[in-house]
């Protein structure tokens, strides 16, 4: 059964990858693959939690008294239905509600122009000093806002600064790159990223100072070159194709849209603080912050009067705008891992890893190769699935206490995780979120990218681990 349950995976993965040859939504295939998932494991439980999961089979049992007479298949029924799914869609929960919360953040201050601030003051004409800027302003914005938000951001701003769309290409593939380098050293930066955090497999005290370094070293060799493919001065575009004047945001003064900013980039950067201070989950910083923004909304269109009511954007209708259908993808994805987990696959995995590979960071620069190919998303959740969160008692039980070691909240291991899986989806335009995003705005083809700049991103990726392996060689982690 457990071949079964590979193979469907395998499957479903396929066809999330292949979503736009075959024109099938990955969200729906996510969603197919993972509850399809939980049913034959269901059917196959009686074999498996006995050998997978019988300890915590065992404390079930002795916490629910009321199933002991029952059967075995019917206990291990419960075992499934009322601990191991709710376990599954709990944890799962707190991924995708921190995410909801931190796409309406960045709707709203879209929506009423706050980036704009930011992009209007890029006034250069040096084609090389605005391909510094913009990697700079995508590294850095993207460490805050999601790459995909970040990246649609920056290539808007591409089109009212640049004309030839052979130019924008070079500056769409750097934000690209940047976009990805930026997300990978911020625990709410990238998708990926917030999953391990959440989950408790980083922090961000100890991601920061670890990753930047490496994020930047990923970031700007690729920039140093690229730098190359540009001379002279931009020529300014006529018209700008392709983007509507925002009239909330023409409408608004600038100091209404600068507060909302603020405020809105406020609610995300104190989220790690406020996981520090009351020790609450993440997801629960982050409504309180949707919340706060949405009073401080309504508080501040009673006192537009003058403004009409048909191009206001209260939080109310902003909700309508963040996309659904990638929560559902995530949501999808995530219970296909929990069930791999459960069914004990991802722990084999694990175990043929450590026997044949046995180095934390070629099993990590694997998984960031395999990124470029196949979503991230899958790839990370799969990795905390193979391996649990090592405390004392884990290392201490390990037949190799220092190679659990780098399993722990912090470790190796999940550090060079969040780098190698953000970063490593640069190498081909398809890799990642951003990617995606500005090959279908700008129309960059597929093998230029893979002629031009894969190369580039490889060098990157492969320098930013040098530098972070270097750093824990000279400075101990």
């Amino acid at each position: 059964m457990e071949w079964v349950i590979i193979i469907i995976f395998i499957l479903g993965y396929l066809v999330i990858a292949l979503e736009h040859p075959l024109r099938i939504n990955k969200a729906g295939t996510a969603l197919l693959t993972g509850t399809v998932l939980w049913v034959i494991y269901t059917y196959a439980a009686p074999t498996l939690v006995p050998v997978v999961s019988s300890e915590d089979f065992t404390l079930f049992l002795e916490g629910n008294a009321q199933w002991k007479d029952l059967p075995l298949v019917q206990q291990i029924t419960h075992f499934v239905v009322d601990y191991q799914v709710l376990e599954s869609i709990g944890s799962i929960c707190e991924t995708l509600l921190f995410l909801v919360g931190a796409m309406i953040t960045v709707e709203l201050i879209d929506t009423h122009g706050g980036f704009s601030i930011i992009t209007d003051k890029i006034t250069t004409k040096k084609k090389r000093k605005l391909l510094w800027v913009i990697a700079l302003i995508t590294f850095f914005m993207s460490s805050v806002l999601d790459n995909l938000t970040t990246s649609i951001v920056m290539v808007m701003l591409l089109r009212k600064l640049v004309d030839d769309y052979k130019e924008r290409w070079i500056y769409g593939s750097v934000i690209i790159i940047a976009a990805n380098s930026g997300g990978a050293w911020s625990p709410i930066g990238d998708v990926t990223t917030i999953m391990l955090w959440v989950r408790g497999n980083i922090s961000t005290s100890a991601t920061i100072p670890h990753l930047i370094l490496p994020c930047l070293v990923s970031c700007f060799i690729p920039v140093l070159i690229a730098q190359r493919m540009l001379r002279g001065e931009i020529t300014p575009p006529r018209n700008v194709e392709g983007q509507e004047d925002n009239l909330l945001a023409r409408s608004l003064q600038k100091k209404n849209r600068l507060s909302i900013l603020i405020l809105g980039l406020a609610c995300l950067l104190l989220v790690p603080v406020f996981k520090t201070v009351t020790h609450l989950p993440p997801f629960m910083g982050i409504l309180m912050g949707v919340g706060f923004l949405w009073v401080y909304t309504e508080i501040m269109y009673q006192r537009l009067h003058r403004l009409n009511e048909k191009i206001k954007q209260p939080l109310a209708k902003v909700v309508h705008r963040i996309d659904g259908a990638t929560l559902l993808f995530f949501l999808g994805i995530l219970l296909a891992v929990d069930a791999l987990q459960s069914a004990g696959i991802l722990s084999g995995f694990s175990r043929f890893l450590d026997l044949h590979v046995g180095n934390v960071y070629a099993v990590n620069l694997i998984i960031g190769t395999l990124s470029a190919v196949v979503d991230n998303v899958p790839l990370v959740a799969g990795a905390m699935g193979m391996y649990p969160i090592a405390n004392q008692a884990i290392i201490t039980a390990a037949a190799d206490p220092a190679y659990m070691a780098n399993f722990v909240q912090d470790g190796v291991f999940w550090q060079f995780l969040a780098y190698c899986a953000g970063v490593g989806g640069s190498m081909l335009i398809i890799g990642s979120a951003a990617g995606v995003v500005v090959m279908g705005l700008e129309r960059i083809n597929f093998i230029w990218y893979l002629k031009k700049f894969s190369f580039m991103a490889l060098l990157g990726y492969l320098a930013g681990a040098g530098v972070y392996i270097l750093q824990n060689m000279l400075l101990g982690h």
